[in-house]
C-alpha cells in the first residue's frame, strides 16, 4: 500500500544518507591516515628520503595503480614521416611492448600467423609522433620533451599550431612550439580514448587489481627504453609535460619511471591543468567540482585517500624537478584547492634543500596550456638555452 511504499522509500534514503555521510567522513581525515602511512619516509636529508621512498613507489604502484608483471618485447619500432616543416620533421612511430601471457591459444580461432603491422598475435603496442628539429648537427644529443594530450586527446592535437582546430585553445601547438625551441619532441598516444571503450577496460581491470595506468606505465616505459636508443637523443633529459589527463599521467607515470636497472626514465614532470587536492574532488558531495555524479565514471582508484593523494605522488619525483601550471578559470578545481595540495610538495622540496627543483605557475586563463613559466622551466632544468628573442 501507499503507506509502505513511502516507509521504504525514506527508509532507503535514510540508508543511502547513512553511506555519504560515513563516506564524507572517511574524507576529512583521510589525509591525517595517509600522514600515518607515510611516516617511515624518512624526510632528515634527500640521501635519507631516497633510501626510504622506494618502499612507498612500490606500494602506489602495487596497490593505486595495480603493477602488471610483464617482460618488454624488442620495440620493433615501425616509423613513417608524416609531417615535413622548415623547421622539424615529423614521424608517426608504433612499438611492441608486450604479449598477451597465459593462455593457450586455439589455433581454429587465433591462428598464429604474421601480422602486418610487425606485432605479433596478442601484443599491447605504443605509439605516437616523434618530432625532431632540422638542425641537428653529426653527433649532437639533444633532451626530450614528451608531450602528453588529455582525455579524448591524438598526438596531433598537441601539433596543430592552427587557431581554428578544435584542440588549439587548449594544447596551443605545444609540440610544435617546443620543437622550434630545439627539444626533441614526442608525443604519444594514451589509451583514455573511445568514451565508454576505454571506461569499460579499466572496469574490467579493476577487479584483477588493475587500472588503465596499469596499462599506460609499461607503453610509456618501452617508449622511454626506445627513445634512449635514438643517436639525437640525451637519455639522461627526457622529460614529461601533460594537460588534463595528460596532468593526471604527469603525477602517476613519471614517478614510477625514475630510471635504473637497464630501463630510462623520466628526469622531470609538468602537470598542467589537473593538479588540485584530487581525494576532495573524486569523494565530496558537496562540491561543484566533484566527480562524484559525472559520466566519467572510470576516475576513481583504489583506496587512493588511503594510499596518496596528488602531494604524495608527487613527491615521488623527488629529487626530480617537478612543476605545476594552473590557470585561474580552470574549471578542475578551485585556487584554494591547487594551493592546499602543492604547498605540501614545495614544502617536501624546500626541507631536503632542493626548493629550486619545485615551481607552481599560475595565471590569468582557463584550462589551456600556457606556456611561459613551463618552457622557462624546461630550458633551465634540460640545460637547453633559451631561443634568442
Amino acid at each position: 500500500n501507499e503507506a509502505q511504499r513511502q516507509y521504504m522509500a525514506a527508509r532507503q534514503k535514510r540508508q543511502c544518507e547513512e553511506l555519504r555521510q560515513y563516506n564524507q567522513r572517511l574524507m576529512h581525515v583521510s589525509d591525517k591516515y595517509r600522514d600515518k602511512v607515510w611516516a617511515g619516509a624518512d624526510r632528515s636529508s634527500l640521501a635519507k628520503w631516497q633510501e626510504t621512498q622506494e618502499t612507498y613507489r612500490a606500494k602506489v604502484y602495487d596497490e593505486l595503480i595495480g603493477r602488471i608483471p610483464y617482460d618488454l618485447l624488442p620495440p620493433n619500432a615501425r616509423t613513417r614521416k608524416i609531417i615535413d616543416e622548415p623547421t622539424h620533421t615529423g614521424y608517426e612511430v608504433a612499438l611492441n611492448v608486450w604479449e598477451k601471457g597465459g593462455e593457450k591459444r586455439d589455433e581454429r580461432k587465433e591462428p598464429n600467423q604474421d601480422s602486418s603491422s610487425g606485432s605479433p598475435p596478442s601484443t599491447v603496442f605504443a605509439g605516437g609522433i616523434l618530432l625532431v628539429p632540422k638542425d641537428l648537427k653529426p653527433g649532437e644529443k639533444r633532451p626530450v620533451v614528451v608531450c602528453q594530450h588529455g582525455l579524448e586527446g591524438i598526438p596531433e592535437d598537441t601539433i596543430s599550431e592552427d587557431p581554428k582546430h578544435e584542440a588549439y585553445h587548449y594544447y596551443k601547438g605545444f609540440s610544435s612550439v617546443l620543437v622550434k625551441r630545439g627539444f626533441i619532441v614526442y608525443a604519444p598516444q594514451n589509451p583514455y580514448r573511445g568514451q565508454d571503450k576505454f571506461r569499460v577496460l579499466q572496469r574490467k581491470s579493476n577487479p584483477l587489481g588493475r587500472s588503465l595506468f596499469s596499462y599506460i606505465v609499461p607503453q610509456h616505459q618501452q617508449t622511454l627504453n626506445w627513445l634512449a636508443t635514438l643517436p639525437f637523443v640525451d637519455a639522461d633529459r627526457i622529460a614529461f609535460y601533460g594537460l588534463s589527463y595528460g596532468g593526471k599521467t604527469a603525477v602517476r607515470v613519471p614517478p614510477m619511471l625514475s630510471g635504473g636497472k637497464g630501463n630510462a626514465g623520466y628526469c622531470l614532470s609538468i602537470c598542467s591543468a589537473d593538479f588540485d587536492e584530487w581525494v576532495l574532488k573524486i569523494v565530496t558531495t558537496e562540491d561543484r567540482y566533484s566527480y562524484m555524479f559525472t559520466g566519467e565514471y572510470e576516475i576513481f582508484e583504489w583506496n587512493m585517500a588511503h594510499i596518496a593523494n596528488y602531494a604524495e605522488l608527487s613527491s615521488l619525483m623527488t629529487p626530480r624537478p617537478f612543476m605545476v601550471e594552473r590557470g585561474h578559470d580552470d574549471g578542475v578545481a578551485p585556487d584554494e584547492w591547487v594551493g592546499w595540495e602543492y604547498y605540501k610538495v614545495k614544502r617536501h622540496y624546500d626541507k631536503l634543500g632542493i626548493g629550486g627543483r619545485t615551481e607552481i605557475e599560475v595565471f590569468d586563463g582557463p584550462h589551456t596550456i600556457n606556456g611561459v613559466g613551463t618552457y622557462k622551466f624546461l630550458h633551465k632544468h634540460l640545460n637547453w638555452s633559451e631561443p634568442k628573442e
